[in-house]
C-alpha cells in the first residue's frame, strides 16, 4: 500500500558522495597516493581497466557542483575527505595546503548556499605510506586517524557539524582484510577481519573522544560513523531457528560496531559465542574475536551521536550448519543467505530492490538501539547502461523506498531525521569501474571536460524534497 505523508519540518535531505569515487586530481597540487590510487592502476584490477583518476573531475568543478545541489534543493551534502590529499604521507608532518584550499573553497560554498556539509574522515582510500606500515591491522594507525581527524576539527570544523569517522568499517574489514576483494586485498577471512574492526572502533572512540574533549563546546556538532546493513528476512518466519539466524547475520553485519557503541561497549553476545565455541573447536589457543578491556569498553561505549546507515537491499537467510575449516568470518555466522528472484535487479550482483525491507530494517535500529535519532546516509539504485537520462526504474526505488521510511516515521514512530540519496552523480563504482551508474546526475566519462546532466531522478527527488515527503498530489504525477 502506498502511504501519503510528509517528514518533519527540520528533517534533512542531501544526496552522498564519496572523494575517490568522484574527484580525480589523484597526484594533483602535490597529492599523495592511496591504496585505492595504486589498486586501479594495475591492469586488470577495475572492469574495463577504469581507474579514479579523473573519475568526475569534481577537484576541479567545485562551482559546478555546488550549482547542481542548489538546483536540486537539498538541505545537506554529504561527501568524504581524502587523507593523501591533506596529509599526503598520511602524517600531520606533510600538509598539503593545496588540498586543504579544495574543502575549504567546497565547505564555504555549501554553507553560502545553506547546505550542511556532512563529512566523512575515512571512505576507503587510505594513504599508501600508512598501508607499507601495517594499514588497520596495525594499532599505529589509532594515533594517526587521530591525528589527521584532530586536524580536520581543527581546519573545517567552524563550518562543519556533521562528521563520520568511518564509512562501511564491515566492508573495510571484511572485504579488505577477509575477502580480500577490495584493497589493502589482505586474504585471512578467518582473522584478519576481526582484528582490523577491533582497531577501526578504537580508532573511532579515540576520535570521538578528541572531538568531546576539544571541540564539541566550541563547535557543536555530532559524531557518527556509517555502516552497511541489508535488511533480513528469515526464510521461515514460524521457525525460530531462522529468526535466530537473521537476528545473527545483523549482529555479525552491524552489531560488530554498533553494539559495543550503542550498547555496552563490547561485541554481541552471539558473536562471542560463536566465535568463542567455534575457535575452540578449531583448537585455538583463544578466541579469534580479540577481548576489550573493561577500560576499553568504558571508552568506547556511547561514542555515537546519532545512527547513521547506508542500505540498498535485503536477503532472505535461513540457518545453516557450516564447516569449521577454512576459518572464515562467513562461516562463523552459521547462516545462509538467498534472494527472490522476482526482486528487481540491478547492476550490483546482489542489489535487488526490496523496498519493504527498509521499514522492517528501521524498526529493527528502534528496537535495538533504544530509537537512536537515525539518517539514511546511501540508499540508491545501480543501473548498467550508456544513457541514463531517462530513469524511470531509479525513481521507482526512490519512490517506493523514500514511501517506506515515510512509513516507519509517521505509522511506527522511528526516530528518522535525514534520507541521503546515493549518489549525486554517476561515478567510480569501485571494482565495477564505471558501468553502474547511481547518479542523480548523468556525467559523460567520455567527455574530457566531463559534463554532468540531470536525471529525470534528479527532477523527481528535488519534488520530493520540496514537498518535504509525498504529499498525495505527488503521486498522481
Amino acid at each position: 500500500m502506498y502511504f501519503y505523508g510528509t517528514f518533519p519540518e527540520n528533517f534533512t535531505w542531501g544526496v552522498s558522495s564519496s572523494a575517490y569515487q568522484i574527484e580525480g586530481g589523484w597526484d594533483a597540487d602535490g597529492k599523495g597516493p592511496s591504496i585505492w590510487d595504486n589498486f586501479s592502476h594495475v591492469p586488470g584490477n577495475i572492469k574495463n581497466g577504469d581507474t579514479g583518476d579523473i573519475a568526475c573531475d569534481s577537484y576541479n568543478k567545485v562551482e559546478e557542483d555546488i550549482y547542481l545541489l542548489r538546483a536540486l534543493g537539498v538541505k545537506n551534502y554529504r561527501f568524504s575527505l581524502s587523507w593523501s590529499r591533506i596529509f599526503p604521507s598520511g602524517r600531520n608532518n606533510s600538509i598539503n595546503s593545496h588540498g586543504v584550499d579544495y574543502y575549504n573553497r567546497l565547505i564555504n560554498g555549501l554553507v553560502a548556499n545553506n547546505i550542511t556539509p556532512i563529512v566523512t574522515l575515512y571512505h576507503w582510500d587510505l594513504p599508501q605510506a600508512l598501508q607499507d606500515i601495517g594499514g588497520w591491522e596495525s594499532s599505529t594507525l589509532i594515533d594517526l586517524f587521530n591525528s589527521f581527524a584532530d586536524f580536520c576539527f581543527q581546519t573545517f570544523g567552524d563550518r562543519v557539524k556533521f562528521w563520520i569517522t568511518f564509512n562501511e568499517p564491515q566492508v573495510i574489514a571484511w572485504a579488505g582484510y577477509g575477502a580480500g576483494t577490495l584493497p589493502p586485498n589482505v586474504n585471512d577471512p578467518g582473522s584478519a577481519p576481526y582484528r582490523v574492526a577491533h582497531i577501526l572502533l578504537k580508532a573511532h572512540a579515540r576520535v570521538y573522544h578528541t572531538y568531546d574533549d576539544k571541540y564539541r563546546a566550541s563547535q557543536g556538532g555530532v559524531i557518527a560513523l556509517c555502516p552497511n546493513i541489508d535488511w533480513v528476512e528469515p526464510k521461515t518466519p514460524s521457525d525460530p531457528r531462522d529468526i535466530e539466524a537473521a537476528d545473527r547475520y545483523l549482529q555479525f553485519l552491524v552489531g560488530w560496531f554498533t553494539h559495543p557503541i550503542f550498547k555496552n561497549g563490547d561485541y554481541p553476545e552471539v558473536m562471542k559465542w560463536k566465535v568463542g565455541n567455534r575457535s575452540e573447536l578449531q583448537n585455538l589457543p583463544s578466541s579469534r574475536l580479540p577481548v576489550f578491556t573493561a577500560e576499553e569498553r568504558d571508552y568506547i561505549r556511547g561514542t555515537a551521536d546519532v545512527f547513521c546507515f547506508n542500505s540498498y537491499t535485503s536477503k532472505i537467510v535461513t540457518h545453516s550448519t557450516t564447516r569449521l575449516r577454512p576459518i572464515s568470518y562467513e562461516y562463523d555466522q552459521e547462516v545462509l543467505t538467498k534472494v527472490d528472484s522476482s526482486w528487481p535487479s540491478s547492476a550490483i550482483t546482489g542489489h535487488r530492490a526490496v523496498a519493504w525491507g527498509l521499514r522492517r530494517l528501521l524498526n529493527w535500529i528502534k528496537e535495538e538501539y533504544g530509537n537512536p535519532p537515525i539518517y539514511i546516509i546511501e540508499n540508491g539504485v545501480g543501473i548498467k547502461t550508456k544513457s541514463d537520462v531517462d530513469d524511470n526504474t531509479r525513481i521507482f526505488y526512490y519512490k517506493t523506498y523514500i514511501d517506506e521510511a515515510l512509513k516507519a516515521y509517521k505509522l511506527d514512530g522511528v526516530n528518522l531525521r535525514g534520507y541521503n540519496a546515493w549518489s549525486f552523480m554517476d561515478s567510480f563504482e569501485w571494482l565495477n569501474g564505471y558501468d553502474p551508474r547511481f547518479g542523480l546526475h548523468q556525467v559523460d566519462f567520455d567527455n574530457p571536460n566531463r559534463p554532468r546532466t540531470p536525471k529525470r531522478s534528479a527532477v523527481y527527488y528535488a519534488e520530493i524534497i520540496r514537498n518535504n515527503g509525498i504529499p498525495l498530489h505527488l503521486w498522481l504525477l
